[in-house]
């Protein structure tokens, strides 16, 4: 049977967020409770995704979506990467680990391709980008739902041309990476309630909305504007079944942090955290250049990570992550979609 989001006892889906908040336990909890949870492949190898997607889809009671990074075009130079190293030393001395090596790779496109062939989820979306018509009719033929993640009316044409069966509706306040098609561009600013109602009047497709949603009277305004379901990442970052580290948990209730602000200074791609010490000093140099950013910075934010100094890793969060709240994602979906006074 083909996964309808229209046929979830609660419309909410937990945001697929890679780099650990995502985990198996979080993805089947969300499903359990009468949503969607995700499994998120980005920066796993397949073997780890097939495992994960795996444990998810035997503890859910119901359906699992999967979603996955759309390799781009190398966007960086050598020079940039060069300069944007030596801003990095500092960091570097004062966490005691190198700086990492920048690379370009598809982030195993193909062979989470195959997994999701394999193991057939209920729905695989896509972010940065699209696959090609052709892998999304070999998708749909496995029987698995195909959404694309939007944040432009374009955007969402270029989706629904290429095949799509379900649209995601990103809009600015959202916390992470956008999933903007094109790595260079300045990620769109349009409100979420005009996108999603522009992108509702002009497709015939389901439309899921996402991007700063944190209570149940944002899941209802976007639901009365023609969503289907309401998409939320941030809200579930404290959650018992996250896997958000104990730096990432620790700094979004502190009064020490009081902006989420989009940034390129982690990943060389523009996503929205917590605006600390690293954003502040290298936002401005940093090169659009993803993945290789990503890379470059990775050993300096595990090692910040493992400091406790939320000042030298990515904290990713939405605009709204002041409401966030711990407690086991069951809860969290009940006061979602109940009364909204």
């Amino acid at each position: 049977m083909v996964f309808d989001f229209r046929d979830l006892t609660a419309p909410v889906s937990i945001a697929p967020m890679a780099g650990g908040p995502s985990t198996p336990e979080l993805a089947a909890a969300g499903t359990n409770a009468g949503g969607l949870g995700f499994v998120a492949a980005g920066y796993l190898s397949a073997d780890a995704f097939a495992d994960r997607l795996g444990a998810a889809m035997r503890a859910a009671s119901g359906p699992i979506g999967a979603n996955l990074f759309v390799p781009g075009p190398d966007t960086g130079s050598a020079d940039a990467l060069e300069r944007y190293t030596a801003q990095l030393a500092p960091d570097a001395e004062r966490f005691g680990v190198p700086v990492g090596a920048p690379r370009i790779d598809d982030d195993a496109w193909q062979g989470k391709l195959d997994v999701l062939l394999d193991l057939r989820p209920a729905l695989a979306s896509f972010t940065f980008g699209l696959p090609s018509a052709d892998e999304i009719t070999r998708l749909r033929s496995a029987g698995i739902t195909v959404a694309g993640t939007v944040t432009t009316v374009a955007e969402a044409r270029e989706a629904a041309d290429r095949g799509v069966d379900v649209l995601v509706a990103q809009g600015p306040a959202a916390g992470g990476h956008r999933g903007t098609f094109d790595a260079q561009a300045r990620p769109a600013e349009q409100p979420l309630d005009e996108l999603l109602a522009e992108i509702v009047t002009a497709l015939d497709l389901p439309v899921v909305a996402a991007g700063g949603l944190m209570t149940a009277a944002d899941v209802a305004r976007v639901r009365r504007l023609g969503a289907v379901a309401a998409q939320l990442g941030t809200a579930f970052l404290l959650a018992d079944e996250a896997g958000s580290t104990p730096v990432h948990r620790a700094a979004l209730v502190s009064p020490e942090f009081t902006e989420a602000v989009v940034t390129k200074a982690f990943s060389g791609r523009f996503a929205r955290g917590l605006r600390n010490r690293f954003v502040d000093d290298h936002d401005e140099q940093a090169p659009l250049a993803y993945p290789q950013v990503h890379y470059l910075t990775s050993p300096l934010r595990a090692a910040a990570v493992r400091a406790g100094d939320p000042h030298g890793a990515n904290i990713w969060a939405g605009t709204g992550f002041r409401l966030a709240e711990p407690a086991p994602v069951a809860a969290i979906i009940e006061k979602l979609t109940g009364p909204t006074d």
